[in-house]
């Protein structure tokens, strides 16, 4: 086999994986993308023309990039998420999307229980106060008297309900598959305007509606406890972002936390920059050990696509 490999997450080009040596002992040539960033539609269209193969990250990627790209004959990410490829395009060219299922589940999990914590103690507000000379001291709650609401219970999500029921809290889950798995003794499934009813805290770890409109709206966020805290390390799909900050304002939010933003770095701060605000970097998946498990299964994945792609008969 030969061809070209085309590699675009930023956590893999600002870092090539020791994995990428796979690839080259089955003569693969592999094409990094913009080193730490995101490519845009721009940097694809030039760079895809002549690859075979590709480990796509979380880049938006139009139809105009998979119809340039001719050669192209498998797409492997490195996570779950396929929201933002074609992936009708992709099927009606043939091209198989291989995901990495449940790779990075305990680092997106670990992430939103940080975050929920960090807004519970109002941890960030505190850093920030004293490093500016102050003393703010501003009352928290705590995790085992709350209600937590998951939305989805895939790997990410049944991983967080795990956790935070072994830490005391009431947990409710929704999820259209209520898929079976252990779960803590106050567990129990509910509808999405039950759970926000009676959450304290609600964490999102679902893919977007296929409808493209947001999970979360104005009139979800109405119906929620009033005060209470929204996680989202999934999607910036998922919730209406001028809501959330109409939510923020009138106080029926009292924090949003998000791992994920709809323009990512954003270029306004109204929402990443409000005090009310815990915003990070896209890091869910952003360990050590999160990269390696995903980028070896991307990999794995990839070469077997490509072996069994070579293998038909024309």
């Amino acid at each position: 086999m030969s061809g070209k490999i085309l590699v675009t997450p930023r956590s893999l080009t600002a870092h090539p994986h020791p994995a990428f040596a796979h690839f080259e002992a089955h003569g693969f040539e592999v094409v990094l993308g913009p080193a730490g960033k995101q490519p845009d539609e721009a940097a694809l269209l030039s760079l895809i023309p002549d690859c075979i193969g590709w480990i796509a990250g979380v880049e938006p990627v139009s139809e105009a990039v998979i119809a340039a790209a001719g050669s192209l004959r498998a797409v492997a990410r490195n996570g779950v998420g396929t929201d933002n490829l074609p992936v009708d395009h992709l099927r009606a060219r043939g091209i198989p999307v291989l995901t990495a299922d449940g790779a990075n589940a305990a680092g997106v999990a670990e992430l939103a229980i940080a975050l929920i914590f960090s807004a519970l103690r109002h941890v960030p507000a505190a850093d920030a106060g004293i490093k500016a000379g102050h003393w703010p001291r501003r009352r928290g709650r705590e995790l085992r008297s709350a209600t937590v609401g998951v939305i989805g219970c895939g790997a990410i999500g049944r991983d967080v309900v795990k956790l935070t029921g072994a830490l005391g809290a009431r947990v409710i889950g929704h999820d259209p598959m209520r898929p079976n798995f252990e779960t803590p003794p106050d567990f129990r499934w509910a509808d999405i305007p039950e759970l926000l009813a009676e959450s304290d805290i609600v964490t999102l770890h679902c893919p977007p509606p296929a409808n493209g409109r947001p999970l979360i709206d104005a009139d979800h966020l109405a119906g929620m406890r009033y005060g209470a805290i929204l996680v989202n390390t999934a999607r910036a799909g998922l919730v209406d972002e001028a809501a959330i900050l109409a939510a923020i304002e009138s106080g029926q939010l009292d924090t949003y936390a998000a791992d994920v933003f709809a323009e990512e770095p954003p270029q306004s701060l109204a929402l990443a920059g409000h005090p009310h605000v815990i915003a990070t970097s896209h890091i869910g998946a952003f360990t050590e050990e999160s990269v390696d498990r995903t980028t070896v299964i991307a990999v794995q994945n990839l070469l077997a696509a490509l072996k069994d792609d070579h293998a038909r008969p024309v």
